[in-house]
């Protein structure tokens, strides 16, 4: 185990695997579960943590399956969506939390959602960064015009050499992306130094081409009835407004949308601190 600030890097064991994760805070605090998106890692959630410490949460942030180094199965049909819950679920359990508040952002935004709507009595609260509602993206994928262009990535994702365009010229696809989306340059080397490694991203990208064979899926997706928050920059380039707005529709316990102006994607890359009120705020409130 190694610690800075506060922070303590150990390896959880969940499911038959080992997961590298950041914790923070009391033992005895209330469990926060912290799920990264792609293409990042649990360096994501780097404001967060010592923030819910002080406020006394128990926070962990995992480098979630495939990111890990000893959470790496290979073949597409170890990355379906009820593996990656259950992995969740076990590190909670591992916390010794049978009830926690959840955060995630894109892709753990996603698995978020299903946590909460699947397994709603282990959820406290629910916070997401970017990802709507599954069923509200559906419909958007759907009835918006742009959202198709905008998750053009999800298709592309299906290609075997999706992996190797990505990593071709020092991961220079994946780097500008990133920058184009506002990912500092110091951040970018950090989210790089795990999926820059080609086992590691062809994993990840992973994620998107189990989705099929998964037995969770979006359309599926019931409403959600705990508190939730749901924060979105109006520029994100990979979700659009109508996509957002309709999160709401698909909520049935208390709810909160935060639309942060001039943002993109990358809301706790691009404007560190800003996610980290909203949710020790929300937390506060449905503690």
């Amino acid at each position: 185990m190694t610690s800075t600030n506060g922070v303590n890097t150990t390896v959880i064991e969940s499911n038959g695997l080992h997961f590298t994760a950041d914790v923070a805070g009391p033992a005895d605090g209330p469990a926060v579960l912290l799920l990264h998106g792609f293409p990042q890692t649990r360096h994501t959630w780097r404001a967060e943590l010592p923030a819910l410490a002080a406020a006394g949460y128990r926070a962990c942030a995992p480098d979630q399956r495939g990111y890990s180094a000893g959470a790496r199965p290979e073949g597409i049909d170890n990355y379906r969506v009820e593996l990656l819950i259950a992995d969740a679920l076990g590190i909670a359990d591992s916390l010794g939390a049978d009830r926690f508040h959840i955060v995630g952002h894109d892709w753990g935004g996603a698995l978020s959602w299903f946590i909460a709507a699947h397994h709603t009595e282990r959820v406290i609260s629910l916070s997401v960064v970017s990802r709507p509602h599954p069923v509200a993206f559906m419909s958007a994928m759907r009835d918006d015009p742009e959202q198709a262009h905008r998750s053009r990535h999800h298709p592309a994702f299906q290609r075997s050499e999706a992996t190797d365009n990505l990593l071709v010229d020092a991961a220079g696809p994946l780097r500008r992306a990133m920058a184009r989306n506002g990912v500092p340059e110091a951040d970018i080397d950090a989210y790089l130094s795990t999926l820059g490694e080609r086992d590691a991203l062809d994993a990840a990208v992973n994620w998107y081409r189990a989705m099929g064979p998964s037995r969770i899926q979006s359309n599926g997706t019931p409403p959600t009835a705990v508190p939730t928050m749901y924060v979105w920059g109006n520029e994100d380039v990979t979700v659009g407004r109508m996509a957002a707005e309709n999160t709401a529709g698909h909520v049935t316990g208390p709810y909160r949308f935060e639309e942060i102006d001039g943002v993109n994607h990358f809301v706790t890359d691009e404007a560190p601190g800003v996610f980290t009120e909203l949710l020790l705020s929300h937390l506060a409130e449905h503690g």
